[in-house]
């Protein structure tokens, strides 16, 4: 049986590719080592924003194996605009996952970056791979796979957030995991 543990990154000063971590989600990083010291780990996938690969830090080092980045695992992208009703326009697209805005990715596309990273693991040779990304990205994964999973789950995500992915018999399945 093939597991995936999802994370959501750790506490960050910010929304940009290079916003490193608050000095809580330093701690956090760390508690999410401990949190993970008696489950076998194989590989760590990691989202390449610098937030995302410091949440895993610790525990890479501890287990001595390598963070490896994919871009598919990037923060969805709402806009490249500002736009003052965000999280208005963020709400409809769980409704409709075309809608798009300006320089931005619909729902559709977001997840369909996620799904092919979690769909080539669960057809590795891979057993227990960690996954660390975005809340967005992470809430369409989910709503993927159950589509009751919508925008006011996502609105329920912490920083740090783990699920377990489970794929028995090609029905995968979620838990969450973190308190």
């Amino acid at each position: 049986m093939k597991k995936i543990y999802l994370i959501r990154h750790c506490e960050a000063e910010g929304q940009p590719f290079e916003a490193p971590l608050t000095d809580r989600g330093v701690k956090q990083a760390v508690e999410l080592a401990d949190f993970f010291s008696s489950i076998k780990i194989d590989r760590i996938i990691s989202s390449p924003y610098l937030r995302a690969i410091q949440s895993l830090q610790p525990l890479a080092e501890r287990l001595n194996i390598e963070i490896v980045t994919d871009q598919q695992l990037i923060e969805r992208v709402l806009s490249n605009k500002n736009i003052p009703d965000w999280f208005e326009k963020l709400k409809t697209t769980f409704d409709d996952l075309e809608l798009k805005f300006e320089g931005g990715d619909s729902s559709q596309e977001a997840m369909k970056r996620i799904v092919e990273v979690v769909e080539k693991v669960f057809n590795s040779k891979t057993e227990n791979t960690i996954i660390v990304s975005h809340g967005n990205l992470i809430s369409l994964l989910i709503m993927y796979y159950h589509k009751n999973f919508g925008f006011e789950d996502w609105q329920n995500l912490s920083n740090p957030d783990v699920f377990l992915l489970k794929n028995e018999n090609k029905l995968v399945t979620y838990k969450r995991l973190w308190k």
